[in-house]
């Protein structure tokens, strides 16, 4: 799910944050710490591959993919305005787009889209991954106990992450859809 949800436009309503939260949650309950560490290498290598793989689809087709014709989210002015704007902070931004669920999606696309330095892309992949997984899935694991010491906390998170997932992924297949149904713009990307 990681893969898919940093490569692919389809990942726009997956969780990924949640997922690994809960596997480290999950690895906690059977006391396995060191697998945690194992998952937190193993799932930002997948994520860093995973927006590797949506990088080269936006640089490929992706002002095809992203540019909608009368969207109100994937236009080629924002297309265009997006190519500025990694031109100017790309690094950071791509850093940062591991911590926002839709932007984590699209940035590998844009970014590809948008012909970012695949050099300066990558290394910022990297580090974005190597922040992003790690600390969800100690921090899943981590805070088990605490989930464990505060039954209601637990009741509490549990409700709040089915109500979560099923609003959010109700909303983004919903928005995902809306947007897919504008025909696709002609956009041309100069060097």
């Amino acid at each position: 799910m990681v893969f898919t949800e940093c490569a692919f436009i389809v990942g726009l309503f997956l969780p990924g944050d949640s997922l690994l939260f809960a596997a480290g949650v999950v690895l906690a309950q059977h006391h396995h710490e060191h697998q945690a560490w194992w998952l937190s290498l193993v799932a930002s290598l997948v994520a860093v591959a995973g927006n590797q793989t949506g990088y080269v689809i936006g640089a490929k087709t992706g002002h095809h993919v992203i540019a909608r014709r009368g969207g109100r989210v994937l236009t080629a002015e924002r297309l265009d305005k997006a190519r500025r704007f990694l031109d100017e902070r790309g690094f950071l931004a791509i850093v940062i787009a591991r911590w926002v669920p839709w932007v984590r999606t699209l940035a590998p696309l844009v970014a590809g889209a948008a012909r970012m330095d695949a050099r300066r892309f990558a290394l910022a992949t990297s580090v974005g991954a190597l922040a992003w997984v790690p600390i969800l899935v100690l921090a899943g694991y981590y805070a088990a106990g605490l989930l464990d010491q505060l039954p209601w906390l637990k009741t509490a998170a549990v409700i709040a992450s089915i109500a979560f997932f099923a609003v959010g992924t109700g909303w983004g297949i919903w928005r995902y859809r809306q947007e897919l149904r504008k025909p696709a713009e002609e956009v041309s990307l100069t060097e």
